[in-house]
């Protein structure tokens, strides 16, 4: 049998309400609970860290001066798998559904609530004040963009900033835009300009986008991007994504080509360059960013490629590491067109120390006087020493070519 988790049973369910009549209403969030130490006793009397993520709310039909951390205004998130925990003052649903007890009494239920409602059609945030809370502390100009705001319009905050509790460490950014949206799109998206778009080519979208310059209508593309473009137009009007300014994305494509200026774009060590990176137009994954950083914490990086590996950078290409090892039938040093071949330093330096030893000998021979009476002879001991020499040096003339690295090229 499953056991609720630390806490649980001390939480009493919502009296007079069952299955049966289960209901939605409109609710503001008062405290949503984040950590162990912000209401400690809250945290600790509502489940511990199973209390992660849950909420306290006032009901929109029936605003508390002085709401309080109480059973009948708590709620859990109704969905396990997704966290989009809400702000202080946001608006969201709540519901009552059957809790862990359920084994023992289907009727007993609990609150739970759906994410944040889209007040303001913002993903920064979707907070508005209690009316009955100091009501004259809003400024002028945000009472006017909320006015505008309960028209239909989009909120426009012109002020730099906002009163609006949203809660200890959230602060606001006026210039956090949506995402254009585009037909068949599914766009998630986070408070900070953090984005991830299962999207399409759009071929003649009436807000054109850089990536449906080439394919058809409903090739897919994804497009995870951390970061917004800066952009001259008022900061509630969307954005489309842009791969050379926004901060950092990943974009996995089918058939798009991608506008993306690289930083070194030199093929000069091809015979036959590959294609250009904003013309390729098939399944590729790009990745750009103003750092790239590659860890294996236990194994291994492996790249693999059925063409080619190209390393291209501005400054230089660096290998630290204690052994480099690099098996090849053909490498070529300096240049693509390199035909001088490398010595094979063991073999020549044997061979070279050989002929200098002999060389030695035969010099050391020399310095003995050849016989002093007539008829003068070659000293006795020059002449095996010489002989050794040519020997030697003719070993050396016929194995000249086997100096020669027969794998890499210098220049």
């Amino acid at each position: 049998m499953l056991k609720s988790p630390t806490g649980l049973t001390s939480i009493t369910p919502q009296a007079g309400v069952n299955v049966a009549q289960s209901n939605i209403f409109a609710a503001r969030v008062i405290h949503p609970i984040l950590d162990d130490t912000t209401e400690t006793e809250v945290f600790n009397k509502y489940g511990d860290w199973s209390s992660i993520g849950c909420i306290f709310f006032d009901r929109i039909n029936e605003p508390n001066p002085n709401p309080s951390f109480e059973t009948d205004n708590f709620a859990r998130p109704l969905f396990p798998s997704v966290s989009a925990i809400p702000l202080k003052n946001e608006i969201v649903y709540v519901m009552t559904m059957p809790n862990s007890n359920i084994q023992a009494d289907v009727n007993e239920v609990t609150y739970y609530y759906f994410q944040s409602v889209n007040i303001w059609s913002s993903t920064h945030h979707n907070a508005i004040p209690n009316p009955i809370n100091n009501p004259d502390t809003v400024p002028e100009s945000q009472q006017q963009d909320y006015q505008q705001t309960s028209t239909g319009n989009v909120r426009r905050v012109t002020d730099g900033g906002t009163e609006i509790e949203l809660g200890d460490t959230f602060q606001e950014k006026l210039d956090i835009r949506n995402l254009v949206p585009y037909e068949g799109d599914y766009i998630y998206q986070g408070r900070w300009g953090n984005t991830i778009r299962l999207g399409s080519t759009v071929l003649n979208a009436p807000i054109p986008n850089t990536w449906s310059k080439t394919g058809e209508d409903g090739d897919p593309i994804m497009i995870l991007k951390n970061g917004q473009h800066d952009e001259s137009t008022e900061p509630w009007v969307p954005q489309v994504e842009d791969i050379n300014t926004d901060l950092s994305s990943i974009y996995l494509t089918s058939t798009q080509a991608l506008p993306i200026e690289v930083a070194s774009k030199s093929y000069n060590s091809y015979f036959s360059s590959p294609v250009s990176t904003n013309e390729f137009d098939s399944e590729q994954v790009v990745i750009n960013s103003g750092r790239i950083l590659f860890n294996a914490k236990n194994d291994n990086i492996l790249l693999s490629s059925f063409d080619t590996i190209n390393l291209n950078s501005l400054n230089s290409v660096n290998i630290d590491t204690p052994k480099t090892v690099i098996q090849s039938k053909e490498i070529y040093l300096g240049d693509k067109y390199a035909t001088e071949p490398i010595i094979l330093g063991d073999t020549f330096l044997n061979d070279f120390e050989d002929l200098l030893k002999t060389i030695k000998s035969m010099a050391q021979a020399c310095t003995v006087p050849m016989s002093e009476f007539p008829p003068k002879k070659p000293n006795s001991k020059l002449i095996p020493k010489s002989a050794k020499v040519v020997i030697q040096a003719n070993k050396m003339v016929n194995s000249i070519r086997k100096y020669k690295s027969v794998v890499s090229k210098s220049k």
